[in-house]
């Protein structure tokens, strides 16, 4: 027996993710790793991890994996279904697998995103200091296929059960707070027009930005129709393209760009952002 999870199906999209890779901006490398940053780290607690130990961040469910050898492994995220040989067992709590064992996830309830750890967690190669799927650079592993087989590492500690971790229920309405700058001056009285404002998330969103629709934010009299140098942006920045709408940067973003980005949304608020389906409606409050 081999300490090994092998993939039976990914649902729609199901990456390894740990904490990412930051301090790279330089070579223009994302910071990447997991968009729902606490939901990765109690994953690897539940499971006896460090809690930058890489996990798989799965989109919208359908992830099955069968289990080389005994382990344990936690589900975290939104609520919801995770089945071991077809028999309902508890998300956001350990869980033991023995050899050939297979555990499955359902669609989550809301939200997008859940996180499976297993104890040891998963040893692919680290690139640049990480192990996590850069979808922008194509650097780090490629997202899980049917067949792949993944290195587990030996345990290093027990699994930590919690007296009660609710699966948290994502609300189809966020309210998101928003430090102005450095290119508010660009906008209308942009604190009031963000205020004002309610955008709902675009299916086109993806792990290297949220793109919001809705009524474009108004470019203060002298800016209409200005092009601005590319300057660095960071994650959770608030970049403004030439239609007006906002994107919201997450983990895979470009490190420059050249659109004015009016704010930035502090990091304690991305997770939250991390998992806003599809017409969710968002208010940026500056």
């Amino acid at each position: 027996m081999s300490r090994v999870l092998t993939v039976l199906a990914t649902g729609p999209l199901a990456l390894i993710e740990d904490l990412g890779r930051p301090g790279h901006a330089h070579l223009g490398v994302p910071p990447s790793g997991a968009l729902d940053v606490p939901s990765l780290r109690l994953a690897n607690r539940l499971a006896g991890n460090p809690e930058d130990a890489a996990g798989i961040e799965c989109v919208l469910g359908g992830l099955s994996l069968r289990a080389g050898s005994s382990c344990t492994v936690a589900v975290t995220g939104p609520s919801v279904s995770v089945q071991v040989n077809g028999r309902l067992v508890d998300s956001h709590a350990p869980v033991h697998l023995r050899a050939d064992d297979v555990v499955a996830l359902g669609t989550p309830l809301s939200g997008v995103r859940t996180y499976l750890a297993v104890s040891g967690g998963i040893t692919v190669s680290p690139q640049l200091g990480s192990r996590s799927t850069d979808l922008l650079s194509g650097i780090g592993p490629a997202p899980l296929a049917v067949g792949d087989v993944l290195p587990v590492g030996d345990p290093v500690g027990p699994p930590v059960g919690e007296d009660a971790v609710p699966p948290p229920s994502p609300p189809d309405f966020l309210a998101v707070p928003v430090v102005l700058g450095p290119r508010d001056d660009w906008f209308a009285d942009a604190g009031a027009q963000l205020a004002a404002a309610v955008w709902s998330v675009s299916p086109e969103s993806n792990r290297v930005g949220l793109r919001l629709l809705g009524d474009p934010l108004r470019r203060a009299p002298g800016f209409e129709g200005r092009e601005l140098t590319s300057e660095g942006v960071v994650t959770g920045a608030i970049q403004v393209p030439a239609n007006g709408r906002p994107v919201v940067f997450l983990a895979d973003h470009p490190t420059t760009g050249g659109y004015p980005v009016v704010g930035v949304v502090p990091e304690r608020h991305l997770a939250a952002l991390a998992q806003a389906r599809p017409g969710t409606r968002i208010r940026l409050r500056g």
